[in-house]
Formats: C-alpha cells, sequence, structure tokens
C-alpha cells in the first residue's frame, strides 16, 4: 500500500512536530492520539512552551485547536462539542444528554439527544412540536406509533436502523434483547428540549379526573392510582413478538415510519462508502436528510459545501479534522472524535480528513432538509472551461496548471477520496 499524500511521514523534517525546531509550510495532519503525541503551541518556529494548567487529553483530541494550520485565520465561532461534556439525567434503566444550541451555539437548525434504554426499559409514549429522526447505533428497539389517520405502527428495529415521526405523531421506544438499545436523536430545531416532551402520563396527571372519566366513558375511581408526575424512562415487562402484542382492532398504517440504513447499498469511492437516506428512498422522512459515510484509513471526505442546509454531523467511529472555510477570509479547523458534534453552516466550504493511517472514521452528515444535496470542489473544476481555471489559479504556472488540469480532467465527483497517489 502507497503512503497517503497527507501522511506526515512523507513530507515532516526529521524534527519531532510540536518543536520549535520542526517545519513544516504544508499544514500536514498530525495524529496526536495515534501517534502519542503532546500537542503545544508551536509552528514554523513561531510560539512558545505551555507554563500553566492544562488538560492534556482533551490537547490531544484537540492538536488543531493547540496548534492552528497556518490557513486559519479570523474569529469564527465554535462548531464543535462532545456529547461528553453534555448534562446526564439519569433514570431508573437508561439515560439522556442532549446537544442543542444551549450546549453548542452554532446548531441552529438541528438538536441531538443520545439515549439509552436498558432491556424492558420504555421511553413512554410522548409526541413532540419538532419531527424526530433516530440512527440506532446499537442492541435493538421496538418503535410503536400512529399516523394521521389513526393507524398504527410497530417495527423492531437494530444497529443503523432509522425512524422519523413527524410532527406531533404521537410514538414510544422499548429497549429488546438483552442488553436493550442506545440511539441518536435528531430534532429539527436547534432550540430543542428533551424537557419539553409531551408526556402520556405527564397530561393525565394535570387533568381533572372526571374529566378523564368522560373522555374513556369510566367512573372517575378507576383513575385514583394513576402516576402523579411523568415516567419519562422506567422499566416494564419484555414484550412479545409483534404478532402476539398488537392490539385487538389493530389497523396497519400504510406509512414507513423505519428504514434500514446500512442495508442499503453503498455507494464505493476511491477511499470509503457513502450511504444516502433522504425523501427520495425514506419518502416519510420530509425535514431531516442524512449520509452514513466510512472514510478509509489517510482517505478525505472531498472539498465540498451544503447549499440547502447546516451540516450537523456526528462522529461513531476514529479520529477527524475539519477546516471550515467562511468566506472574508475567515477559516477554522476543528478535531472530533467517537461522540463528537460538529457543525459546519450552509453553503461554508469544508472537508472530513481521516487523522488516522490505521483506522476508519464513521460519521454521519444530518440536515433539515428533504435532500441530501452538495456541490463537489473537484466537479466544479472539472467542468469548467480549462482556461478560466488556469487564469484563475495558475496564471504565473503554466506548469502547475497542466498537471492540475490533468488531475480534474474527468470531472467525476469522488466524495472519499483515496489520498495514496
Amino acid at each position: 500500500m502507497q503512503t497517503p499524500a497527507s501522511s506526515p511521514s512523507t513530507f515532516f523534517d526529521s524534527k519531532e512536530p510540536f518543536t520549535p525546531d520542526h517545519r513544516d509550510p504544508w499544514d500536514h495532519k498530525v495524529d496526536a492520539i495515534g501517534e502519542d503525541r503532546e500537542p503545544l503551541p508551536w509552528r514554523m518556529g513561531d510560539g512558545a512552551s505551555v507554563m500553566g494548567p492544562r488538560n492534556k487529553d482533551r490537547e490531544r483530541q484537540n492538536p488543531d485547536l493547540v496548534r492552528p494550520p497556518s490557513t486559519d485565520h479570523g474569529s469564527l465561532p465554535n462548531m464543535r462539542w462532545s456529547f461528553a461534556d453534555s448534562h446526564v439525567r439519569i433514570e431508573e434503566g437508561g439515560w439522556t444528554r442532549q446537544t442543542t444550541i444551549r450546549e453548542l451555539g452554532t446548531s441552529k437548525e438541528l438538536a441531538g439527544v443520545n439515549m439509552r434504554l436498558d432491556s424492558g426499559v420504555y421511553r413512554e409514549l410522548h409526541w413532540h412540536r419538532e419531527a424526530e429522526w433516530a440512527y440506532v447505533l446499537a442492541g435493538q428497539v421496538r418503535v410503536t406509533g400512529i399516523d394521521l389517520d389513526g393507524n398504527a405502527f410497530i417495527d423492531d428495529l437494530e444497529k443503523g436502523d432509522l425512524w422519523y415521526f413527524p410532527s406531533g405523531h404521537p410514538h414510544s421506544l422499548q429497549g429488546l434483547g438483552e442488553n436493550g438499545t442506545e440511539f441518536l436523536l435528531i430534532f429539527d430545531d436547534g432550540n430543542f428540549s428533551e424537557e419539553s416532551t409531551f408526556l402520556l402520563t405527564d397530561w393525565m396527571a394535570h387533568t381533572p379526573k372526571a374529566v378523564l372519566a368522560e373522555n374513556f366513558r369510566l367512573r372517575p375511581q378507576l383513575f385514583k392510582n394513576l402516576p402523579t408526575s411523568e415516567k419519562y424512562i422506567f422499566p416494564g415487562s419484555h414484550p412479545g413478538s409483534i404478532p402476539k402484542e398488537i392490539p385487538p382492532n389493530f389497523k396497519p398504517s400504510k406509512e414507513r415510519f423505519t428504514h434500514k440504513m446500512l442495508a442499503q447499498e453503498p455507494e464505493r469511492t476511491s477511499g470509503g462508502e457513502v450511504r444516502i437516506t433522504d425523501s427520495s428512498n425514506f419518502p416519510i422522512s420530509k425535514t431531516v436528510a442524512a449520509a452514513h459515510l466510512t472514510i478509509q484509513p489517510g482517505a478525505l471526505r472531498e472539498m465540498h459545501w451544503h447549499p440547502n442546509a447546516d451540516e450537523w454531523s456526528y462522529f461513531i467511529r476514529g479520529r477527524a479534522r475539519v477546516t471550515i472555510f467562511a468566506a472574508e477570509g475567515n477559516a477554522r479547523t476543528f478535531d472530533y472524535v467517537a461522540g463528537d458534534v460538529g457543525i459546519v453552516p450552509k453553503n461554508m466550504g469544508h472537508f472530513i480528513e481521516n487523522l488516522s493511517d490505521e483506522e476508519e472514521v464513521e460519521v454521519l452528515e444530518i440536515f433539515r432538509a428533504d435532500r441530501f444535496r452538495d456541490f463537489s470542489l473537484f466537479q466544479w473544476m472539472g467542468e469548467t472551461p480549462r482556461r478560466n481555471v488556469a487564469e484563475h489559479l495558475f496564471a504565473e504556472d503554466p506548469e502547475a496548471a497542466r498537471e492540475f488540469l490533468k488531475s480534474v480532467e474527468s470531472a467525476e465527483k469522488d466524495p472519499i477520496r483515496d489520498t495514496s497517489a
């Protein structure tokens, strides 16, 4: 296997990175975790050591914040948050934590919730003002709900499966199997709060018993032992198979609220795999579109931008760096590890580079949109008249122009690029 063109070993001099004598005019990546390096603010001889208190583990996760590339400039706001820094609400048999605009100010279009339900544990019957999209990270989960015609839906999901419930649609979740489930929830409003959910028990606890009796045509005394507050997450009995659990007057919905994302045939690129799920193949998902990417060691999610929505990324495996170009000479680089969330505002140019030459990066790109859309810098250059490109970029270097134009003449998008060349 060829050494990736972006590998530090290809270009670094003999000096160790993050030292005053180190020189790298091309700002290559450094995998501080994989190479067990201690990031320090030295770049091309400039900078100084750190004398005060330090969080070395955090610095290893963010080497490009400790020593930004020379191309970073301006005052771009923070675009990174870790679920490890979110408050955890602990309940009997489960927990939940969220990343919203309150945790990450740039998370304006979407909010995320990471939730765990043990075996048999419910996320109680509820609904939201916002639409809910979810990706199963581990285990198995049963999903129930009804549609606008009053018809019901039940399905069992596992790792890599999705569900989507439009605004106001009531539903519930229950962990299955020996270990239950863990999943990522996405809501189509960055201001969402998991505490503002409409819950069945909370509603009934705050409705007069006489009204409950009239609504269900029963005696008020029947409701004297209802829960006095929300249950939210709570243990229950283990369910049987779906055919054994359906109610007597079950009317199946014609809507499909779930989808098997990882079962899709992937687009195989030179540097990894891409699976896109949006309203074109999951019709009910009108406000959330997503791509699942596997980026091979040393590979690059090519330079691109999204014209229709902010990108809300969730990193599942690996280590990556992203530089965001915000126009007006502003750019900033962030590093991500598993469990991190990244934001790239609409139309801002960016890439995702796998920092490791040994481990894959697995990431979800999620958008408040009905379709996944992006523009490829490579494709744009290949589809633009050659003279136009050369005079823009290489007016003083005709040899570089010839080599560049040769490289883009196919004009074919390669969303995840193999950088070995």
